[in-house]
């Protein structure tokens, strides 16, 4: 495995309950590296303390990269993949085998390819034409898997989220209502401008993760990134700023086309 190089710094002018790390690689090859090692990392120190670890997968390009990755000849041995089990963040509102599926994409480039009991696959329901319903079922689950008493929240080992051109994260879109939920873990959630309903995780099922990270490439992500992790708390208009662990790390990986507006301390996205 060729070694990653990335500068790394704190954000310690950040309020609240963790300070975001971040970490800026040469590219997006580099970030899915340093990404497949964090998975590793989390995973494994899961798995030392108890029989399984939970890992909440992102849809999008960028994660994409990662799946390939750990699927492939380089990590695929490295990974207990039998005693791994797999959530989503959110799902489009379509079924599985659709183009624009989370649980499609994660399936095509990762979850067919290695030694996952489809048990241990926990895909959100999208097929059912109601939403609302697709969520509550998928809360269920959640509830079932963790023994979750009510009104808590489930301790994922390790949520991966992206971060979209608006600041959103998961299917937390800016504007929408699924921002101010405190009590939910799955909410369906419209979305006005793209004239659809999502089902996503909701700001407190992410924060009460033992590990978030986010994977952040491409130019046109470098303003939104910029306004997330430097820019005044607007989480109205920036809902990415909602995801703070309460008791868990909060890692930001990026490559330099993404950090090259971020102030740069120790050089961090020369």
């Amino acid at each position: 495995m060729r070694e990653v190089q990335a500068a790394r710094y704190i954000l310690r002018d950040v309020t609240g309950p963790a300070p975001p790390e971040v970490r800026v690689l040469a590219d997006a090859d580099a970030l899915a590296q340093a990404a497949a090692v964090e998975f590793l990392s989390a995973t494994g120190e899961a798995l030392r303390n108890a029989p399984t670890a939970t890992v909440a997968l992102s849809g999008g390009s960028t994660p994409r990269r990662l799946y390939s990755l750990l699927s492939g000849d380089e990590f695929r041995r490295r990974v207990a993949w039998p005693r791994i089990h797999f959530f989503f963040g959110d799902e489009r509102h379509v079924p599985p085998g659709d183009a624009e599926s989370n649980y499609r994409m994660a399936a095509d480039a990762m979850l067919s390819r290695v030694a996952v009991p489809a048990e241990n696959v926990h895909r959100i329901r999208a097929e059912d034409p109601s939403a609302e319903a697709a969520a509550r079922a998928y809360e269920r689950e959640i509830e079932d898997h963790f023994r979750l008493a009510p009104g808590q929240f489930p301790r994922l080992d390790l949520a991966l989220l992206g971060l979209g051109t608006d600041g959103h994260a998961a299917s937390l879109f800016p504007g929408t209502k699924a921002l101010s939920e405190t009590r939910r873990r799955a909410v369906s959630n419209w979305i006005g401008k793209l004239d659809t309903d999502r089902i996503t995780l909701t700001a407190p099922a992410f924060n009460a993760a033992a590990a978030v990270v986010f994977l952040v490439s491409g130019e046109d992500k470098a303003a939104p990134l910029k306004s997330v992790l430097e820019g005044p708390y607007e989480p109205a208009q920036l809902p990415a700023q909602l995801i703070r662990p309460g008791a868990g790390r909060l890692l930001f990986l990026a490559d330099r086309a993404a950090a090259q507006r971020l102030r740069s301390p120790a050089g961090a996205a020369r």
